[in-house]
């Protein structure tokens, strides 16, 4: 299958902008990730990792000190501008392109991830891809987090979620006239599977901790594309609820630093 750059301008504009407040207040992957992908893919040290959908290279940084060499495929310019900013490590380069047009070399990558992105994905032309550029034995990685993540306050939490069915009642009517695709991420391992890409398939559960606080909970949710894409159009945060999520959020959670606890589910492919 073949699509071009045009078929998903949408998904591309959508996180557009927004850089700066997306790698302040996202999660990194925990330490165990690393540990599990480099066991599967039997290789203590990867010589390439391919990092798709890699935006302000949160994803892509993780792996500076876990493997040779490192390559993050981002189409969102500002997205990877930021991630150049941020990148100190020789080891890491970036690159304009999507998840079915990567311009990479046969069989050159050990692993392959794609962090809470392979929903923006054409999923078969991209697992064909990332069964082109995989190594034999090689492994692919489609995680994603619980949102939000069980932080202790279940009214902060509570509130985070109606904030975002606000934000999903009024995006339903623009999505498909802003010509965004999408996904459903709890079809993500099925699709893999009927792809014939991949060897073996299966999908863990991983669960870590971090910090955060009332400022953290309200930047998680501006960090999402569909809450950016209507206040870039003009909706306020009062309109998006917003404004109730942070005064419940400085209520519950304050300006400390809490233990949060997150979930990542990551779907696995052995090519």
């Amino acid at each position: 299958m073949s699509l071009s750059l045009t078929d998903f301008s949408g998904n591309i504009e959508r996180f557009s902008g927004f850089a700066d407040v997306y790698d302040r207040y996202r999660p990194a992957p925990p330490t165990v990730l690393s540990q599990i992908l480099t066991q599967l893919a039997n290789i203590a040290f990867p010589n390439l990792i391919v990092d798709l959908g890699s935006g302000t290279g949160l994803s892509t940084r993780y792996w500076a000190d876990k493997a040779n060499q490192i390559i993050g495929l981002e189409p969102t310019d500002d997205m990877r501008r930021q991630a150049q900013a941020l990148t100190q490590a020789k080891n890491i380069s970036y690159r304009d392109g999507l998840s079915h047009q990567t311009g990479l070399p046969d069989a050159c990558a050990d692993i392959v991830t794609c962090a809470q992105s392979l929903h923006w994905m054409e999923p078969q032309a991209t697992f064909i891809e990332i069964q082109r550029i995989l190594k034999d034995g090689g492994v692919f990685a489609a995680y994603d987090y619980d949102w939000p993540p069980t932080i202790g306050k279940w009214e902060a939490e509570l509130a985070y979620h109606l904030c975002l069915e606000r934000v999903k009642e009024l995006e339903a009517d623009q999505v498909s006239a802003q010509g965004i695709k999408r996904w459903e991420k709890n079809q993500h391992l099925s699709r893999m599977q009927a792809s014939n890409c991949f060897r073996y398939c299966k999908e863990i559960a991983i669960h870590h901790v971090d910090l955060g606080n009332a400022e953290r909970l309200h930047g998680l949710a501006l960090s999402l594309g569909g809450v950016m894409s209507l206040i870039k159009q003009g909706y306020s945060e009062a309109e998006l609820g917003l404004d109730r999520l942070k005064e419940v959020a400085a209520s519950e959670l304050g300006t400390d630093l809490r233990e949060w606890y997150w979930s990542l589910r990551v779907r696995i492919g052995i090519k």
